[in-house]
């Protein structure tokens, strides 16, 4: 296969499948080399073609509560009082600049995450 633009699902998968044959390639080799440009190629395509979007930022923190165990109580350092935090969690009210801040800080989510513009919560 000659390295080309990765244009449609054909030449993505043809590309997926010469990585994986190259995977164990040694670097500084052509092989290695090869597996460098193809890899760059796939990311390319795929940033282009499956793009996430950021998470919600109060789903972004309860993921981030939940990887590292933590409580609500163990929040109230960074948003403020316990009927805060179940406001903030709640969707009731919004995170301030301060706020984010102190998270994206001491939980190490990006403040990108958490500027963004929270989805609407109903109660259920």
């Amino acid at each position: 296969m000659e390295i080309r633009p990765i244009k449609n699902e054909t030449d993505y998968e043809a590309a997926l499948a010469e990585i994986d044959g190259l995977m164990n390639a040694e670097p500084d080799t052509p092989e290695g080399d090869r597996l460098d440009v193809l890899a760059t190629l796939v990311e390319a395509y795929e940033t282009r073609h499956f793009a996430i979007d950021a998470p919600d930022p109060i789903d972004a923190i309860l993921f981030r509560m939940e990887q590292l165990e933590l409580t609500r109580k163990d929040l109230e350092p960074l948003i403020g009082s316990r009927g805060r935090v179940s406001e903030v969690l709640s969707g009731q009210r919004n995170l301030t600049l301060a706020m984010i801040r102190k998270l994206s800080e001491k939980l190490g989510i990006p403040a990108e995450v958490l500027i963004r513009e929270p989805r609407s919560r109903t109660a259920a």
